[in-house]
């Protein structure tokens, strides 16, 4: 028995709604949450990402304006990601509207492990410090072109690479959430012009669970205290990987 539109929307923005409240206090999970959904009920993987990240236009608008509300921003971070993160964005859209690209997920997927490790080290040290992270632009360029080509690796790949290096969690989480829309801005618009505007109940679902949950998100990251934040971010890194190896390996 096939669901009716009216309960396949209330699916997507439940989808949304959890998934924007994870990503947006912790700093990832969004895409990689609502992407396989879509791939799960059959949905093409370009088109797949090219829906969420459309519904992403909107979400991470409203998360980057909460977060800056609540004053968990670093500008100059923020645009040390933003461009680099769009033109990554761009490429990676590109080659996923005419490429397959399983063949990246291995590595990927290894390195979060990595990355998740090296901020649950963070967390468990007696004093972690705040540091300027290094390589901001390659991170960012790196972070955009796997979240086209996958549907969700922005922020796994921004957030853990920053805090392994010792960023500080509250700005890390709130500035790479507010870089998020000007990188899917770009990665949609590269999108559309390669497959066209077609998104369906999909997108509204998933842009209206999202909005309606990103600024409780963005409070919720003023509150957590540092330890927290890190603990939560490298148990989430660690475990996404590893049961994405496990199923990618059997």
């Amino acid at each position: 028995m096939e669901m009716d539109s009216g309960w396949i929307l209330l699916l997507f923005i439940l989808v949304g709604f959890l998934a924007q409240l994870i990503d947006g206090a912790l700093g990832m999970a969004y895409g990689l949450v609502s992407t396989s959904v879509l791939l799960a009920l059959g949905m093409p993987p370009a088109q797949a990402s090219a829906a969420v990240h459309a519904a992403e236009m909107v979400t991470t608008g409203i998360s980057g304006s909460a977060h800056a509300w609540f004053g968990n921003i670093d500008r100059r971070l923020l645009w040390r990601l933003v461009l680099p993160g769009m033109a990554g964005g761009i490429v990676g859209a590109l080659l996923a509207s005419h490429l397959p690209a399983d063949y990246l997920r291995p590595a990927v997927l290894a390195y979060l492990l990595a990355m998740g490790g090296f901020v649950l080290w963070r967390a468990l040290r007696p004093r972690p410090l705040n540091r300027q992270p290094r390589l901001v632009p390659a991170i960012g360029s790196a972070a955009g072109f796997l979240d086209a080509l996958g549907g969700g690796g922005w922020g796994p790949m921004a957030t853990s690479s920053l805090l392994a290096q010792g960023a500080s969690p509250r700005y890390t989480i709130g500035s790479v959430n507010a870089a998020e829309f000007f990188v899917t801005t770009a990665i949609t618009a590269a999108f559309v012009s390669q497959l066209g505007l077609d998104f369906g109940l999909a997108t509204l679902g998933l842009l209206l669970g999202g909005g309606l949950a990103a600024p409780l998100a963005a409070w919720v990251v003023t509150r957590v205290p540092r330890r927290a934040l890190l603990l939560l971010v490298g148990v989430l890194i660690v475990v996404m990987a590893a049961v994405q190896l496990v199923l990618l390996l059997r």
